[in-house]
């Protein structure tokens, strides 16, 4: 299955703590139990650049972030609130 990302949850600090849709919203534990398991694709597509949502750690914790690709517009960061 996979859900295009149009909005992001972020916590005071902008740490990526859910993932948002069309019709669905996922929490940062959910979306990262989807991509571990494939059973879930997550991506963001603006300005016609699509990027995959992948799971990153740092400091032994899991994050969400997208495939670099140097286009910011389509940055969890930079979407809108969910």
């Amino acid at each position: 299955m996979s859900k295009q990302v149009t909005r992001s949850q972020k916590d005071r600090d902008g740490d990526i703590t859910g993932l948002c849709g069309t019709g669905w919203s996922d929490s940062k534990a959910q979306a990262v139990s989807n991509i571990g398991n494939d059973s879930t694709y997550y991506y963001v597509s603006v300005g016609g650049r699509t990027v995959f949502v992948r799971v990153g750690t740092r400091n032994g914790k899991d994050y969400l972030t997208t495939s670099a690709d140097g286009y910011s517009p389509n940055n969890l960061d930079d979407l809108p609130d969910c």
